[in-house]
Formats: C-alpha cells, structure tokens, sequence
C-alpha cells in the first residue's frame, strides 16, 4: 500500500507527532489500519475487524491483531492509552466498545480519538455518525470518561477547513 510523498511527511511529521504527544505508556489501537501509528510509534498495539489489514501489519512484523465488534482480546487495564483514529463514526453504537475500552485502560488512562471534519465525513458512505464537539463531550459524558481537550488537524480549528478538506480532524482526549 502507497501514500503519497506528501501524504506521508504529514503523517510522519506534523500528525503522528500531535497523536503520540497525547498518549501515554503502552498503546492500544483500535481500526490500526495498515499499521502506519504502529509503525511510528513502538509500544503500540494494532487491533483491526480486517483479517487483511492484520495480515498485512503482521508480515511488516508489526504487532496487529483480529478484533470482534466490540470485544477487545486483552486482560482488565493493560493499557496506558487507547487511539480510535477515524473509527467511531464508522460505529452506530459505540457503548460496548467504551465499555471495553474502560476495561482494558488503567485507572488514569487516556482515550484519544479522531474523527473527520464535514467534508471527510461526507466522503465515505461507510460513516455512520457525525461527530462535533458538542457530541463529542455528551458520548465522553453518557460513557463516564472526562473530556480533557479538543486538538485539530492539520493545524486549527476551522468551520472553512472542516468543509474544505477531507483530512481536516477533531481529537480529544478523553480521561478515565
């Protein structure tokens, strides 16, 4: 799989950098994908419902592994953080997922999500859900996690941006 020499001096030195500064300790992420995050950021673990992504992480020697919606194969807090980057609006209800997602993070734990801005969002039929900032703080709420900040990409926070660029993103951070 090929990013584009553009696409991947962000991801390496404007977005991965932001991500990482926000978690902590040995990481767990959720939708890894194609293993980019694990591959930047050592002490992080992949979880994917693809069979192909995890194939794929696993013969780039990445630690990636099989997820059934909403169960996560690992024992109660092993994690210091667990990234959903570009997942939860893939998610009609994301409850059980929080639920476990609470279980597996230690006590002072941090949960880091990204979802896209407007115009990302409206560029995959496969979202389901359209997050803001407002329904990000009433989903940390209803799930018992404390939002601790919102962050955006590429840089600020912009309406203009949101509607404009498919990569535009809100992160939070939330705590447990």
């Amino acid at each position: 799989m090929r990013r584009s020499f553009l696409g991947d001096l962000y991801r390496r030195y404007v977005l991965y950098p932001r991500l990482n500064f926000n978690l902590k300790g040995k990481v767990l992420d959720i939708g890894c994908g194609i293993g980019d995050m694990l591959s930047y950021r050592k002490n992080t673990v992949g979880l994917d419902v693809n069979p192909l992504n995890v194939a794929f992480c696993q013969k780039r020697q990445l630690e990636a592994h099989m997820m059934k919606p909403d169960v996560i194969p690992f024992g109660d807090e092993s994690f210091d953080s667990v990234l959903l980057d570009n997942v939860l609006e893939h998610i009609e209800k994301p409850s059980l997922l929080f639920k476990e997602i609470r279980r597996v993070l230690k006590p002072d734990g941090l949960l880091l999500i990204g979802v896209p801005g407007i115009k990302g969002y409206k560029s995959d039929d496969d979202h389901k859900i359209f997050y803001d900032e407002k329904k990000l703080q009433v989903l940390a709420k209803k799930n018992h996690f404390n939002v601790n900040h919102f962050f955006y990409t590429p840089i600020i926070k912009s309406k203009f941006l949101s509607k404009q660029l498919r990569q535009y993103c809100i992160y939070t951070q939330w705590l447990k």
